[in-house]
């Protein structure tokens, strides 16, 4: 990964910190994604230490705001002329139903919209960098959900997790309507399933929903093995030519019958760029 490009949210903290610290060790330049600048700062001293001298760099935004997501795409594209990995990782899950700037639910925003807005800012770089890769932290929460293309906002009978669910699911079929989009060009997208392991999912919620979600982390594995599968799909030659995958455990997996149905991805797609408001949303 010496010289390569990396462009990560959700790097400041759990998974994704992980998965960073490991790809500057390999030798690979961080452009994070923050919200939080404080945690960024820090974030960032700790890249430095492991990986000096290569000017890890951070920008920031909200990613449930398609505003801030897309102008923060366009600060990293005219930053970087090549970017040879994208990984989305930033997420969420809220306990009660509450709506973005753009009027959209907020875990469909933060943990799909998010990911389809910036993918589209930055495909022109990844291309210029090819062979380039797309990955995507999914979740094996997707099965049992399938979306309902009428209330994709969750306007009727909001549950924490069916929505968590449903977002995961928009991630897999994303990243197979991406892929099929990709083919030819050089660049490759992926998604996983890190696993149930610890992270700060949820906790910064409401009090009582919060207090559930650190419970649940007593029972969660080391996110060490789902980091892996990140830094596995960044960076090793074994997938260079894969793309349109879910993997778990550095190995494909097998996603739900709703997550495999790509008439439902295309009519994503199109969905998603109608909120985003991309009249060209294809590479």
């Amino acid at each position: 990964m010496q010289g390569k490009v990396i462009v990560i949210t959700g790097a400041t903290s759990g998974l994704g910190k992980i998965a960073a610290t490991r790809l500057a060790r390999m030798g690979a330049r961080l452009v994070l994604v923050a919200r939080d600048r404080a945690r960024a700062e820090q974030t960032l001293g700790a890249l430095r230490e492991t990986g000096p001298g290569v000017g890890h760099s951070a920008f920031f935004a909200d990613m449930s705001a398609i505003a801030e997501v897309k102008r923060i795409g366009a600060e990293i594209a005219a930053a970087e002329p090549r970017i040879h990995v994208l990984i989305n990782n930033a997420g969420s899950i809220f306990g009660t139903r509450n709506v973005t700037v753009d009027g959209l639910e907020r875990t469909f925003a933060t943990n799909h919209m998010g990911y389809f807005v910036l993918t589209h800012a930055l495909l022109g770089r990844l291309q210029a960098a090819a062979p380039a890769r797309v990955v995507s932290t999914a979740s094996g929460a997707h099965f049992g959900h399938r979306l309902d293309f009428d209330d994709l906002q969750m306007t009727r009978g909001y549950r924490a997790r069916t929505a968590y669910g449903r977002s995961k699911l928009c991630n897999i079929l994303f990243t197979r309507e991406l892929a099929r989009r990709l083919a030819g060009t050089g660049v490759t997208a992926n998604c996983l399933h890190p696993g149930f392991v610890t992270t700060s999912l949820g906790q910064r919620d409401n009090w009582l929903f919060g207090a559930m979600m650190r419970t649940a982390m007593l029972f969660a594995g080391r996110p060490e093995p789902g980091a892996t599968t990140i830094v596995y799909l960044a960076s090793d030659p074994a997938v260079a030519g894969v793309s349109g995958e879910y993997f778990f455990d550095c190995r494909p997996a097998r996603p739900s019958h709703e997550a495999r149905d790509d008439d439902a991805g295309r009519r994503l797609w199109a969905e998603s760029a109608r909120i985003a408001n991309l009249s060209d949303p294809s590479p």
